[in-house]
């Protein structure tokens, strides 16, 4: 999955007060854990005549004869192709008005058992590089004669994410929610109030609410429309935070731990 990209800008604003909600402070995402709620199962198709992934971040919809191709519902890119490199290897692009802003590029193990997905995405508005890997175990073999990647995979880890890609950065001041990212990504949400812009980020706008004393909502907005639904949960001792990522265009949920700084 492409991380939830959120800030080392607000360390030194966070510094000087102490916290005084169990939301506040510096986070770090740990993507050594495997994803959780069913996040963690891709289901992908690469035939002569046909394509697509009903569970992936980021998706594959498209045919696979590397033409560039109009993307929907996506606040990121707005065409992408997928190119066939080998029989065991495809490679996507992801451009924003002619500019490439994502890779992803998967190759299957010999044996078949096993995968590996590359990634890169800069969506965002200072143009930050964040990357990564996912690696992958088969559960279901693709039907006879589709390429290496179809099936359905079950991602085991996350490993070598850039540092900009873990962090994040909360606080709650009386009811306002605060939220920022190293890549200019930023929105101050009143619970329970009115939708607010976000600076910078692939999306439009948020607004947030507290589900109960311990969990804080956050919808977020492109184009009139619901993109992403995030959960915030901080643990007993406050040292470490559970973050559901719901992606209302993909259908999928995405399950992350990340541990206080």
């Amino acid at each position: 999955m492409k991380p939830v990209l959120l800030c080392l800008l607000l360390i030194s604003w966070l510094a000087p007060v102490q916290a005084q909600s169990p939301f506040d402070g510096t986070w770090k995402v740990d993507f050594t854990e495997p994803p959780t709620n069913g996040g963690g199962l891709f289901k992908f198709l690469l035939e002569e005549s046909r394509s697509g992934c009903t569970t992936c971040d980021p998706g594959l919809y498209i045919n696979a004869h590397s033409r560039e191709t109009n993307s929907a519902g996506e606040p990121c890119y707005d065409t992408f192709s997928l190119k066939v490199v080998d029989d065991r290897t495809i490679l996507q692009t992801e451009k924003r008005e002619s500019k490439t802003v994502g890779t992803l590029r998967m190759t299957v193990s010999p044996d078949g058992n096993s995968a590996q997905i590359d990634w890169m995405d800069s969506c965002n508005i200072i143009g930050v590089v964040v990357s990564g890997q996912s690696i992958f175990r088969r559960v279901i073999k693709g039907p006879p004669g589709s390429h290496a990647i179809s099936g359905s995979w079950q991602m085991v880890k996350r490993q070598n994410v850039t540092v900009k890609g873990l962090i994040i950065a909360l606080k709650l001041e009386d009811d306002t929610f605060n939220f920022a990212d190293a890549t200019a990504q930023s929105f101050a949400a009143r619970l329970d109030g009115p939708e607010t812009v976000i600076k910078g980020g692939p999306y439009a706008m948020a607004s947030a609410k507290r589900i109960d004393e311990n969990t804080i909502e956050v919808t977020l907005k492109d184009n009139e429309k619901m993109a992403a639904v995030w959960r915030f949960t901080p643990s007993a001792d406050g040292e470490a935070m559970t973050i559901s990522v719901e992606d209302k265009v993909k259908g999928t949920v995405q399950q992350l731990i990340a541990h206080k700084r």
